[in-house]
């Protein structure tokens, strides 16, 4: 799983991988424990994580984020963050898995994407660099890591697309890792938390915001850019979290007077 604000019962090895780092893991229905992963977890959902699966619902943001999540608070940055809504069965199920897989594989969140791999990221930390840190999960249920194929960290984010999901995630992704680097008496203001969750969740409340209010007249947007960004989710949210950066952290006296 993502993000180490996350309760983990995985026994998680404390070795940090790099982009080379090897190992060995195959995951396919033959496997006696195929989509045991997929129950009892706590998955963080990233703002690219909603942006495909309520296209892939055919449901707008905010009916998504009712149906298909539960809201929670990154303890150590105050920022408000979601968690995929397990089902209530006993086994506390995935909403998408059945016993012959995951109904919503292509558009899968980037935590499940990334596993057997953890990522933490070192963003505006000392000795931060591109190779990243990653870290081995290894469930006692697991039978993928007895699988006869071989992978380096780089190839399996490849092959699982979670290269692409985290590039569209960086700057999401750069934010909170940038307010976690402040002191704790320093708290965001629920206008702050608010903008927050709308630009990186609520996509469609925050395009009707750009455009609908009166926005535009206060934060001029390149014709081009805007063009973009009125339907293309990924443009939207890249231009979302560099507008809340010059928002939250650089003290805009214009954030009391923002109305989302």
């Amino acid at each position: 799983m993502n993000y180490d604000d996350q309760e983990l019962t995985a026994r998680i090895e404390p070795v940090r991988l790099g982009l080379e780092s090897q190992f060995q893991f195959r995951c396919h229905k033959d496997v006696s424990c195929f989509t045991r992963c997929c129950r009892g977890i706590n998955i963080i959902l990233t703002p690219y994580d909603i942006i495909l699966l309520r296209k892939r619902l055919d449901l707008p943001s905010d009916q998504f984020l009712a149906l298909y999540t539960t809201p929670q608070m990154l303890e150590k940055t105050g920022l408000p963050l979601v968690l995929l809504k397990l089902l209530d069965d006993e086994q506390k199920s995935c909403p998408f898995v059945r016993e012959d897989g995951c109904l919503v594989y292509a558009d899968r969140p980037t935590a499940c994407r990334y596993y057997p791999v953890g990522v933490a990221s070192l963003s505006h930390k000392e000795g931060a660099d591109d190779e990243g840190f990653y870290f081995m999960i290894e469930e006692p249920h697991c039978r993928g890591f007895e699988e006869n194929k071989d992978w380096t960290v780089r190839e399996w984010r490849r092959d699982q697309g979670v290269d692409i999901h985290d590039e569209i995630n960086a700057g999401w992704t750069d934010l909170v890792v940038r307010k976690r680097s402040f002191p704790m008496n320093i708290q965001l203001t629920e206008k702050a938390r608010e903008l927050f969750f709308m630009v990186s969740y609520d996509i469609d409340r925050f395009r009707n915001f750009v455009l609908e209010s009166s926005f535009l007249k206060r934060f001029p947007i390149d014709a081009q850019i805007l063009d973009k960004i009125k339907t293309d989710d990924a443009a939207l949210l890249g231009f979302g979290i560099d507008w809340l950066k010059g928002v939250l952290f650089k003290e805009n006296k214009q954030l009391d007077s923002i109305n989302p």
